[in-house]
């Protein structure tokens, strides 16, 4: 096995991953806000608890330090919209809406990085947002929930890009560790906020006796091990790629959420249809990327 097989296979395992956090969200009884609080708290006790274990270093410098618990205040934000997005839609919308990471990306990794927009990327970003097109069409019924995934898509391609860059400076689960304390950090801020706009009663933070089996499970396997493993990835692989996979996730989670839920994650055809168009864009992109880099190696021999 290839090493780049091996990056491209484990990125799907924590894609899979992540298509349970949508479900394991909405079996939480808590309040969207809430459950990321618990979820970062917990994942940073975790993370605290094994890179003591292991005797890592927690040193970086004063200035990566803010950088880092930055992009945790984004991904604590990013949570909590997919988590609200999921509640007041269905797990197989809010997935949905999160797929246009890959679009996203397209726009805001080279202004980010100073390289050329690819136009192949642009368009197979469009095509998702194509998909997404006929999505709200014909479930219109689900607009907020499908708004607020959309925007916790763009913020996650906002971390991707930036983790792109810590990566190759700090161990990833170092990075991870800092990372879950600026969202725990974020979600805490956001209480005062969410409490006025969205929930009436402090009862809705409190978990009850399932609710922090789940809310272990959400720490332990869908963040401190598949988020880390995604932070150690995004050392070989681009940020677009690894957004672009993340566009499974819906595929993944409609699956599971179905097997779970039964007939209430049951949707249109126009729904499926659109899901199907988005994962075109996925399993495209390797063939097309792969065709670019051999026309430009076969250019450069000619030269």
């Amino acid at each position: 096995m290839t090493e780049e097989l091996k990056n491209y296979l484990q990125l799907h395992f924590v894609v899979l991953i992540w298509g349970l956090t949508a479900i394991l969200g909405l079996l939480i009884n808590v309040s969207a806000v809430a459950v990321v609080f618990y979820r970062t708290l917990f994942s940073t006790i975790i993370l605290l608890g094994l890179l003591l274990l292991w005797k890592k270093s927690f040193k970086v410098e004063f200035k990566e330090f803010f950088k880092i618990i930055g992009v945790g205040l984004i991904i604590g934000l990013h949570w909590i919209l997919f988590f609200a997005a999921a509640r007041v839609s269905t797990a197989s919308v809010c997935l949905v809406g999160i797929a246009t990471c890959s679009f996203w990306t397209s726009l805001i990794e080279p202004l980010m990085s100073s390289r050329k927009i690819k136009i192949y990327e642009l368009l197979l970003g469009i095509l998702v947002v194509l998909g997404l097109y006929i999505i709200f069409r014909l479930e219109f019924q689900y607009i907020e929930g499908l708004i607020m995934a959309i925007l916790a898509a763009m913020l996650a391609s906002v971390f991707t890009v930036l983790n792109g860059k810590l990566t190759h400076k700090h161990n990833h689960y170092v990075i991870t560790f800092y990372e879950m304390m600026g969202a725990c950090l974020s979600s805490l801020l956001f209480i005062p906020l969410y409490l006025y706009y969205f929930d009436t009663e402090i009862v809705n933070f409190i978990p009850n006796q399932l609710d922090w089996v789940y809310l272990l499970l959400l720490a332990g396997i869908c963040t401190v091990l598949a988020f880390s493993m995604s932070v150690k990835i995004q050392k070989v692989l681009s940020a677009f790629v690894v957004n672009l996979t993340v566009n499974l996730e819906p595929v993944y989670g409609i699956v599971l959420a179905f097997a779970i839920f039964g007939e209430k994650e049951k949707m249109s055809a126009g729904f499926y249809l659109g899901t199907a168009i988005i994962l075109l864009s996925v399993l495209s992109y390797p063939l097309i990327n792969r065709v670019v880099k051999r026309r430009a190696l076969q250019s450069d021999i000619i030269r």
